[in-house]
C-alpha cells in the first residue's frame, strides 16, 4: 500500500480575492497573526462601498459527454428513453454525443430558466453561451448572471439547483430468468410494468440490457478468461440522487423476485454512517448473522435539492431490509437499534471558503465519501450554491474527527483564489460594454473551467489550481487589461504544520523566492487547520514565476506500511541507516509504531524521541489497524522524484513477504456475497492465515467486485483460497450415440475416469441429460456437467484433455453442441506454411469452436447470434416480439468460430498490480500529516499553460488546454504533477485517477 502526495507545478493558477476581501486585507498586513517577510507589503487597494451591480460566470456541469446504450442491447425501454438516449437511425456515424436529445433538451430547459430570470421583476439578467473551445473534450456551457451580488449568488444556487448537472449510468446485473419467460420467449409483464412505474417514480429513464462479454480473473495464476455473463443488465440513466433512488428500487424488487420479504425502519440520517462502520463492518456483521440485505439512503443527500419533474426524492431516514423471512428482519432491526442505543457523538463545526465548499460538491464528493468511509465520520456540508462556511463532521470518537476534517482540508487546499485589480486603465481604450463583459468572461470561464467575478474592474477567480493559472493566462491575453496597470494576488491554502517547511530557516525559502521573483509574499493564519500563503505582484510574469517557486517549495509526500518488526532495522544504530537514506536523497523520514500509531513517534529528521498522548479511542479496536501506513517521508516538490528511490531503500530491507501492500480485485456474484459473509468466520480465519483483508461492497453498490489487500506476496495465494469458496460449473451438450451411451455407462467410467478427474483435476462430473436440447439435425444430446471451484477453473481444460483421450481409447467420437474447450494456438510459424509449396509441411486442423465459460472463445457467429438474440426480444411495436426463436437458435447453434484471449500465467506478474492503500496515516501524525499529494513522472518545462490569441481584444477564442479534477461530468485528463496537492483524480493519494502527463 502506498499514497504519493505531492504539490504541483500546475499550468494554471487561481489568484483571488473577493470585493468583498479587499478591505480586509490592508487590515490583514496590521495584524498579529500575518508573518509578513521582505519589504513592506503591498497595499491592498481601495474600492468604493457604494453597491453596484456584478458580473458572475460559472460553467453548469452537464454530462454531456454521456453516451446512451447501444441500440442493439436493447431489450426494453422505459417510455421515451430510446428517443432521449439514441441518435436517430438516419444520423451520421460521427454525430457528437452532446447532440442527444436528453443534452439538447437540459440545455434548452437552461435557456429558459435564464430567460424567465432576466424578464422578471429583480434586477438581474442570466446568460447561457454554449459551444466547444479548443482542446475542450465536448460542449461546455456557461451562465453569466449580473446583478446585485446577493442576488446573483442566489439565482447561481437557484440554477445549480433546478438543472439535472452531473448526471449519470448505473447498471444493475440481473438473472435473465427472473426479468423473461425463456420457454416462452417472452419478457415478465411484471417486470416491465415495475421499470416503467420505477421511471415514473424516480424521474429517470431505465433500459433492460441483453448480457455482455466480461473478462474474469480466475485461480492462482491470475489467467483472465473472457465469459459471457449470462446475467442481464438494467442500466438507469438520471442525475446522481434519482440514479441512486431507483437503484436502490430495482435492487430490493430483485430480491422480491427472489422470494424475500421487504421492511423498513427509519434511522436519523446523522447518525447512519456512524451505524454503518468503519468500511462498512458494522452492517456487515449484521448481515451476515441475520442473511439479510440492508439498503441505506446515498450519502450527502441534503447538498442537492434537484428533483426531476413529477418525481418523488428519497427519504433521508428511510433504511430498507431484505430477508429470507419476518423473523431474520426482526432480529435485524433489533440489533440495529441495539447498536443505536449505545452510540456516543462528537461534534466538530469547521468554517471554510463557500466558494471552495461548493467547488468540493461538484467535483470531489466521490473522493468526501472514501474520507468519511474509511474514519467512520459523518460529513454534513452545506447544500450547494448556498454560500454558507460550515461545514459539520460527526463521529463516536475525536480521533477519526480529526483524520477526517484534516484529508477535508487537504481537499479544500487544491483550490486556489486570485484577483486581478485594474488600478488603472489604460486611457487609450475604451473600457468593455456590459456584452463585452459578459462574453470575455463566458471565455475565460469556459477554457479554464474556473467561476469568474467581474466587479468595479476587478476579477475575483475560484476553481482549482490548474483552473485558475488557465483563467489568469486568459485574463493576461485580452488588450486592455495588459496595458493598464493592476496587481495581482494569489492565495494557496496550506495545513498549518507545514509552514515552517515552507518558510525554512528564517524564512530563508521565502526571502530567497521574493528576491528571485520580484514578489511579495505573506503568511496568514485564519484557522485551526489551514493558513494562506499570499503571493502579491504587479506584473504576470513575476507572479508566474514566484507561484512556481513557491510551489517547488511545497511538501511532497509519500506514505506506506512497514511491520513493526522491522524498524529496528531499517533505523539502525543510532539511526546511522535512516540518517544515510536522508542524506542521500535529502528526504525527511517518519516512522510510527511500537504503541499502535498513537504513543511513540519517532521523528528522524531531528534524530529524537517524542511522547505523545495517546489518541487511539477506537483506533486500536479496528481490526486493519495493523496496517495502517505507518512510514511517512516527505521533501519538497523539487525534490519529489527522490521519494521512490527512498521508499524502494526502504523496502529492500524487509523480508519479501511483508515488503509492500497492494489492493486486488476479484469479481464473484454479487448475490453469492450473501452466501460467502454466512461464511464469515472461515473469512475471518483465511485473513488472519494470509495476512490480508477482505472487503465486500456495500449492499447499495450491487457491484459483482471485493477487494483484498495485503502483502504482494499473499495477496495472490489468498485470492486463491478465497475463490475455493466460490463455487462454479460448466456444461458440455454432446450429441447422443449409442458408442458414447455404453461408455458414459460402462464401470470404467464410473468407478474410474470420474474419480480420477476429483482427485487429479478438483473437478466432479456429472451425465445429465436434456430433451429440449438437441442437435442441428435433431438427435437428442447428453449434457456432461463439471462442477468445480473458481480457483480451480484453469484445471477443467485439462480434464478435457484426459477425457477426449479416454475417449479415443475407447475408440468413441463425441459430436459436441456446445461446451467445448480449445487450447490457445501453439507459437508456431504455421501460418507461414501457405507461402511454401511443399507436401512435407501440412497444416494443423482448425481449433474446436467453443463457447466455455471457462476459455471462451466468441467469435463473428457469436456476435450474429448476440445480435439476433437482441434483435428478437424487442417488445412488440419497436421489434421485440419473441425471445423463443433466439432461444431455439441458441440451443441448436453450432459452434462458433474461435478467438484465444489470455493473460498472465505467473504469480509475480499479478502481485505486480500496485493500487493505492486506504487513507490512515492522518490525524494522530502531526506535525507530519499526509495532505494527498502527488507526484509526476516529468518534473521538467513549464507548469503554467501555453495558448495563442487568435486575435486581441475582448472574446478571444484561446486554445487553453482545460485542467482540474472532472468528478463526474468529464473523463480524467492528464495534469503535471509538481507536488501540490491534486486537482486531478490522484492515483496515490487513496482516489483513483490518472497518471500525470507532461506539463504543458
Amino acid at each position: 500500500m502506498n499514497k504519493i502526495t505531492s504539490m504541483r507545478h500546475w499550468p494554471a493558477t487561481n489568484f483571488g480575492i473577493s470585493r468583498g476581501n479587499m478591505a480586509a486585507m490592508q487590515a490583514m498586513n496590521n495584524r498579529r497573526d500575518v508573518t509578513t517577510q521582505g519589504p513592506p507589503p503591498i497595499p491592498a487597494p481601495q474600492l468604493p462601498i457604494a453597491e453596484s451591480p456584478i458580473y458572475y460566470a460559472f460553467n453548469v456541469p452537464f454530462a454531456s459527454d454521456l453516451a446512451g446504450p447501444d441500440t442493439e442491447d436493447i431489450l426494453h425501454a422505459t417510455t421515451d428513453a430510446v428517443l432521449r438516449w439514441t441518435h436517430p437511425a438516419e444520423a451520421p456515424d460521427d454525430v457528437p454525443v452532446h447532440a442527444l436529445h436528453v443534452h439538447v433538451m437540459n440545455l434548452e430547459g437552461l435557456r429558459q430558466l435564464c430567460h424567465s430570470i432576466t424578464h422578471n421583476n429583480l434586477p438581474i439578467e442570466a446568460h447561457v453561451i454554449s459551444g466547444t473551445p479548443k482542446n475542450a473534450r465536448g460542449l461546455v456551457t456557461t451562465v453569466c448572471l449580473s446583478g446585485p451580488a446577493e442576488l446573483v449568488y442566489q439565482t447561481r444556487e437557484a440554477i445549480l439547483n433546478k438543472t439535472p448537472i452531473s448526471l449519470r449510468c448505473t447498471t444493475v446485473d440481473v438473472d435473465g430468468n427472473l426479468v423473461a419467460n425463456l420457454a416462452e420467449g417472452v419478457l415478465k409483464k411484471s417486470v416491465t410494468d415495475f421499470l416503467d412505474e420505477t421511471s415514473r417514480f424516480c424521474g429517470v429513464d431505465i433500459f433492460l440490457l441483453g448480457p455482455k462479454l466480461a473478462p474474469v480473473v480466475d485461480g492462482l495464476n491470475g489467467d483472465v478468461e473472457l465469459r459471457r455473463d449470462q446475467r442481464w443488465r438494467v442500466a438507469i440513466y438520471g442525475d446522481n440522487m434519482s440514479a441512486e433512488h431507483a437503484k436502490t428500487r430495482v435492487l430490493i424488487h430483485i430480491d422480491q423476485l427472489l422470494g424475500r420479504i421487504v421492511d423498513s425502519i427509519q434511522v436519523d440520517y446523522s447518525i447512519q454512517q456512524i451505524l454503518i462502520g468503519r468500511n462498512r463492518k458494522n452492517i456487515k456483521l449484521i448481515e451476515s448473522s441475520t442473511n439479510t440485505a440492508i439498503y441505506f439512503p446515498p450519502p450527502f443527500l441534503n447538498c442537492y435539492s434537484y428533483c426531476p419533474p413529477g418525481a418523488a426524492r428519497r427519504g433521508e431516514s428511510d433504511v430498507f431490509i431484505t430477508g429470507e423471512n419476518s423473523q431474520a428482519i426482526e432480529q435485524a432491526k433489533y440489533k440495529i437499534h441495539d447498536y443505536l442505543t449505545r452510540i456516543r457523538l462528537f461534534v466538530k463545526d469547521v468554517q471554510i471558503s463557500p466558494a471552495k465548499l461548493d467547488s468540493v460538491l461538484l467535483t470531489r464528493m466521490d473522493k468526501v465519501r472514501k474520507i468519511a468511509e474509511n474514519n467512520n465520520t459523518h460529513i454534513v456540508p452545506p447544500s450547494l450554491g448556498s454560500r454558507k462556511n460550515l461545514a459539520r463532521f460527526q463521529a463516536q470518537e475525536n480521533l477519526p474527527i480529526e483524520r477526517s476534517v484534516r484529508e477535508f482540508m487537504a481537499l479544500i487546499g487544491q483550490f486556489y483564489t486570485a484577483t486581478w485589480w485594474i488600478s488603472h486603465p489604460d486611457g487609450r481604450q475604451a473600457l468593455p460594454t456590459p456584452l463585452d463583459i459578459r462574453t470575455m468572461l463566458s471565455d475565460i470561464c469556459a477554457n479554464s473551467e474556473a467561476d469568474v467575478t467581474f466587479d468595479k474592474m476587478c476579477f475575483t477567480i475560484t476553481g482549482s489550481d490548474e483552473a485558475v493559472k488557465a483563467a489568469l493566462m486568459v485574463i493576461h491575453e485580452i488588450k486592455w487589461v495588459n496595458h493598464s496597470q493592476y496587481q495581482i494576488r494569489v492565495k494557496i491554502e496550506l495545513a498549518n504544520e507545514h509552514k515552517e517547511f515552507v518558510s525554512g530557516k528564517k524564512n530563508g525559502k521565502i526571502n530567497k523566492i521574493m528576491g528571485q521573483s520580484n514578489v511579495q509574499i505573506m503568511f496568514e493564519t485564519f484557522g485551526e487547520y489551514n493558513f494562506n500563503i499570499e503571493v502579491v505582484t504587479h506584473s504576470y510574469d513575476a507572479v508566474k514565476h514566484g507561484l512556481t517557486l513557491v510551489e517547488q517549495e511545497m511538501p511532497a509526500s509519500i506514505s506506506f506500511h512497514v511491520p513493526d518488526q522491522y524498524h529496528k532495522r531499517i533505523i539502525g544504530i543510532g539511526g546511522q541507516h535512516i540518517q544515510r537514506i536522508m542524506k542521500k536523497y535529502s528526504v525527511f523520514v517518519k516512522f510510527s509504531n511500537a504503541m499502535d500509531r498513537g504513543k511513540m513517534n519517532f521523528f528522524f529528521g531531528f534524530l529524537c524521541w517524542t511522547l505523545t498522548d495517546t489518541l487511539l479511542g477506537g483506533l486500536s479496536r479496528e481490526d486493519d489497524d495493523s496496517r495502517v501506513d505507518n512510514v511517512i517521508c516527505r521533501t519538497p516538490a523539487r525534490n519529489a522524484q527522490n521519494l521512490e528511490l527512498v521508499k524502494s531503500e526502504i523496502l529492500e530491507m524487509v523480508d519479501r513477504v511483508d515488503s509492500e501492500f497492494m489492493n486486488q480485485t476479484v469479481k464473484i456474484d454479487r448475490l453469492y456475497h450473501r452466501e460467502l459473509l454466512s461464511r464469515l468466520p472461515e473469512i475471518e480465519e483465511m485473513e488472519k492465515k494470509w495476512n490480508c483483508k477482505i472487503v465486500f461492497p456495500s449492499t447499495e453498490q450491487a457491484t459483482d467486485e471485493l477487494t483484498v489487500s495485503g502483502p504482494q506476496w499473499l495477496v495472490p495465494k489468498c485470492i486463491d483460497s478465497f475463490l475455493g469458496m466460490v463455487p462454479d460449473k460448466h456444461e458440455v451438450v454432446m450429441e447422443r450415440t449409442a458408442s458414447l451411451i455404453k461408455f458414459l455407462e460402462s464401470p470404467e467410467f464410473v468407478q474410474n475416469i470420474v474419480p480420477k478427474l476429483k482427485t487429479q483435476y478438483e473437478v466432479d462430473v456429472t451425465v445429465h441429460e436434456n430433451p429440449e436440447e438437441r442437435a442441428s439435425n435433431g438427435n437428442p444430446s447428453v449434457t456432461l456437467l463439471w462442477q468445480f471451484t473458481r480457483n480451480n477453473a484453469g484445471g477443467v481444460s485439462d480434464a478435457m484433455d484426459f477425457l477426449q483421450g479416454e475417449f479415443a481409447t475407447a475408440g468413441v467420437e463425441p459430436v459436441f453442441i456446445r461446451g467445448a474447450l480449445s487450447r490457445p494456438k501453439p507459437d508456431t510459424f504455421e501460418e507461414a506454411l501457405p507461402f511454401f509449396d511443399s507436401k512435407l509441411l501440412q497444416h494443423a486442423p482448425a481449433p474446436v469452436a467453443t463457447d466455455s465459460p471457462t476459455k471462451p472463445s466468441f467469435g463473428e457467429e457469436t456476435a450474429r447470434e448476440r445480435s439476433s438474440l437482441l434483435e428478437r426480444l424487442r417488445r412488440p411495436g419497436s421489434g421485440m416480439s419473441s425471445i423463443s426463436s433466439f432461444l431455439d437458435r441458441r440451443k441448436n447453434s453450432s459452434q462458433s468460430a474461435t478467438s484465444f484471449f489470455k493473460g498472465s500465467s505467473n504469480v509475480s506478474k499479478s502481485s505486480l498490480v500496485s493500487i493505492e492503500s486506504t487513507r490512515s496515516f492522518n490525524a494522530d501524525r502531526n506535525p507530519w500529516n499526509d495532505s494527498g499529494v502527488n507526484l509526476a513522472d516529468d518534473e521538467t518545462g513549464s507548469p503554467w499553460p501555453s495558448a495563442v490569441l487568435h486575435g486581441n481584444g475582448i472574446g478571444n477564442k484561446l486554445a487553453v488546454p482545460h485542467h482540474g479534477d472532472m468528478t463526474p461530468r468529464h473523463a480524467a485528463r492528464q495534469s503535471a504533477d509538481s507536488g501540490r496537492p491534486s486537482t486531478s483524480h490522484s492515483t496515490n493519494s487513496g482516489y483513483p485517477g490518472p497518471h500525470p502527463g507532461p506539463f504543458r
